[in-house]
């Protein structure tokens, strides 16, 4: 198995670095590349989900971003130790009837020695917002590095 850098243990530095990586592959909506992240084997929770292994990611990650649609996703580190980072994150996204919505959650990571995600454990809330009341409105894909961070946001 290849390497998956940077890798555990982790510092402050690498940390965000990893939190970098994991908000830049969900904001472009590729499961597939969002899937290679993780272990073959890797086990999450998302609200009431439970997913196992590469396969299910994919198909979770396709049916979410079905529903999820304008899907744009702000990660922040909260904490780091060893092989392990909480993540507060915050994303907005619209369903097929146009309302839109920013999700409020925290995430838990588990990384093996290299580098690769084994397990996810996602609490996540939804609140309805008006579509003049979005906060995230840079073009699909990565955030610009000049769009304010959540602790800029007050989010």
């Amino acid at each position: 198995m290849n390497a998956r850098p940077p890798l555990p243990p982790f510092t402050e530095e690498t940390a965000r670095q990893k939190v970098q990586m994991a908000e830049d592959a969900w904001n472009s909506r590729d499961p597939e590349r969002v899937a290679l992240a993780y272990t073959e084997d890797t086990e999450w929770r998302n609200r009431a989900e439970f997913v196992r292994g590469r396969a299910e990611v994919v198909a979770f990650l396709k049916r979410k971003w079905a529903r999820e649609l304008d899907y744009r996703l702000k990660k922040t580190l909260w904490a780091f130790t060893g092989n392990r980072i909480a993540v507060r994150f915050e994303y907005e996204f619209r369903d097929a009837t146009g309302q839109w919505y920013r999700a409020h959650g925290n995430e838990n990571w588990e990384f093996d020695a290299h580098g690769y995600m084994a397990r996810r454990f996602a609490s996540i809330n939804d609140q309805p917002i008006a579509e003049a009341d979005r906060k995230f409105r840079w073009p699909q894909g990565s955030r610009p590095t000049a769009e304010p961070r959540l602790s800029d946001l007050d989010l």
